[in-house]
């Protein structure tokens, strides 16, 4: 049984990756913030849990309860670009000095451990038309996607000096069960109230969308990728789907509703466009299981149960 270690296993992707891994048989330890009773991280297949920042003593103290890791996922970090522009120097350390301290930590005691750190396609920034392929110019325009741009920078610089395996991925707009914030949390509120529903932006807003349950397992082929070369992917489908579409299909699943509009207000950092090229997983072979139609149909499913609106 091999050790897997995630760090920010209690947010949203974090907690998927660590069913995902357990099922396939790793024992897994978390880090991050937030209490987590042992009974509910044990649900999510984490059998080690430290609450803390992700710094020396924190690793230290999970090392401790499980041993060194064979694998570490690197999730913790700045997790908006909304928060970033309103504390940019909080998304810094989160995401920036996290890092710093997640690899040097690992170089000292667990130099063989493959590491997959999760960025975002924020790193892109506006202006794209279409597919964006990995080696596009990373030109950000939040601190976000600047703080993931230095995160990145900083896993290539200890690949290259100290010999760290490392695979880097690029997640795009990932959704799924448990998710109780953006698009559509916020769609599915109104829908369950019966209110007039108005969105943000044009509608026409291009997105490349992931369900959860691929991300986890495109997370994992990335470890068995990481090298000295640091392997870099996309996590996207290559397939852009409006939000108007999106939402669309959020209502059809709720069973129709209030209509959808749209306020024409484009959010400060928020491209037109991001969808993914995926060259680079189908050089890897992989594939996405979950269908945008199939995913979202899913997803208010899960809302409709958990807040008991019905099914």
């Amino acid at each position: 049984m091999a050790t897997a270690w995630i760090t920010g296993a209690h947010g949203f992707i974090g907690r998927h990756l660590a069913k995902h891994l357990a099922e396939a048989g790793d024992e897994v330890g978390g880090i991050g913030h937030g209490a987590w009773p042992k009974a509910e991280s044990a649900r999510w297949g984490v059998s080690a849990w430290v609450e803390g920042e992700v710094d020396a003593a924190s690793l230290e103290r999970l090392a401790a309860l499980g041993g060194a890791p064979e694998s570490i996922y690197h999730l913790a970090g700045g997790s908006s670009v909304a928060k970033s522009l309103v504390a940019p120097l909080e998304d810094f350390r989160r995401t920036a000095h996290s890092t710093a301290a997640l690899l040097e930590w690992a170089r000292l005691n667990a130099p063989s451990a493959a590491i997959v750190a999760v960025s975002s396609a924020a790193v892109y920034g506006k202006g794209h038309a279409g597919p964006i392929d990995e080696d596009a110019a990373l030109r950000p325009v939040s601190p976000y996607g600047s703080h993931k741009v230095v995160m990145e920078e900083l896993c290539r610089s200890f690949a290259q000096n100290f010999g760290l395996r490392i695979a880097i991925v690029r997640p795009f707009s990932v959704y799924g069960r448990e998710l109780s914030k953006q698009l559509l949390w916020e769609l599915c509120l109104k829908l369950e109230r019966d209110e007039p529903v108005t969105l943000g932006g044009s509608g026409e807003e291009l997105r490349d969308w992931l369900h959860v349950d691929d991300v986890a397992r495109l997370l994992r082929e990335a470890a068995s990728r990481a090298s000295e070369d640091v392997a870099l992917a996309n996590g996207g489908r290559g397939e852009g789907v409006t939000v108007r579409a999106i939402a669309e299909m959020a209502r059809s699943a709720w069973g129709d509703g209030p209509n959808v509009s749209f306020d024409g207000q484009r959010r400060l950092g928020d491209p037109f466009s991001l969808v993914a090229g995926r060259k680079r997983l189908d050089d890897w072979g992989f594939d996405w299981h979950v269908t945008p139609e199939t995913g979202i149909a899913d997803y208010v499913r899960w809302f409709r149960g958990r807040t008991g609106a019905g099914a």
